[in-house]
């Protein structure tokens, strides 16, 4: 009985009544078509998405808290695909809440899933099995990155050059801090691309910049730009916007049009 028991299929977490985990905006080149422009902008959205598996309920968590940055990047679904939209490149969103795993976390770290975030116990994520943890890693987190690999690596068999652009938003207060940076640019490894950015948005009116704040960018903290531009040697861009400041449609509509008027001249001048 026992071994029987073993010998069956672990139980999967998502329905086909639940969403894709991957969205995806405008141009791939997994659908052979290329970008507009020439542009090599890939960008991705690891925390756009507040979806929860219906398996999972709520989470035991309340509605006003699923509504705050510890669910998702608060206003950059409406960011990224506005901005996506201006460049005419591809966008790949991850559809689930960070609440159910965080897609730019490797899966075992501590935050991968979160037991607690700023002060919110999360009790769907208490006691979890092994086999719970990996249908959520399978399912969710693997669907995800296979799609921007296979993006990366189709433009690059094409002969296509490429930036990473992952799209972040924060908090205007973290554990109590305030936060006094309208946006940051993290980078660890080949920083060169980002921080044109960085000066780009620095020399904007009024902006406060941040150069690895509100975060520092780590491979240990890290995933997505570690894996797939650090560990190919791939320019990128990794920025975080304060999410006060994308709350609005006028906000986001704001942040779009700068990003879309600085990146295509960072690229202009990391090129030459």
């Amino acid at each position: 009985m026992h071994h029987a028991a073993l010998a069956q299929e672990p139980s999967r977490l998502l329905t086909p009544t639940d969403p894709s985990p991957v969205i995806q905006f405008g141009p791939s080149a997994l659908d052979g078509v290329a970008t507009a422009g020439g542009l090599p902008f890939v960008l991705v959205s690891d925390h756009a998405g507040q979806a929860i598996p219906a398996a999972l309920g709520d989470m035991g968590v309340s509605a006003q808290d699923r509504a705050r940055h510890i669910a998702c990047d608060l206003g950059m679904a409406e960011t990224g695909r506005l901005l996506a939209e201006k460049l005419g490149c591809v966008l790949i969103e991850q559809a689930y809440s960070r609440l159910v795993i965080d897609c730019n976390r490797a899966p075992g770290h501590p935050t991968s899933i979160v037991r607690e975030s700023d002060g919110t116990p999360v009790p769907a994520n208490a006691d979890l099995s092994a086999d719970a943890e990996g249908c959520r890693v399978e399912e969710i987190f693997l669907p995800y990155h296979q799609k921007i690999r296979g993006e990366i690596s189709t433009r690059l068999e094409a002969g296509l050059p490429v930036v990473l652009v992952s799209l972040h938003s924060f908090t205007d207060c973290m554990n109590g801090q305030a936060r006094p940076w309208h946006t940051g640019v993290l980078h660890n490894r080949n920083p060169a691309f980002g921080l044109r950015v960085r000066d780009l948005l620095a020399a904007e009116d009024g902006l406060v910049v941040g150069s690895n704040e509100p975060y520092a960018l780590t491979d240990v903290n890290d995933y997505t730009v570690p894996v797939h531009a650090e560990g190919r040697g791939l320019p990128y861009l990794e920025i975080e916007i304060r999410q006060d400041l994308i709350a609005t449609p006028e906000g986001q509509a704001e942040w779009a049009a700068r990003l879309a008027r600085i990146l295509p001249r960072a690229w202009e001048e990391y090129r030459h």
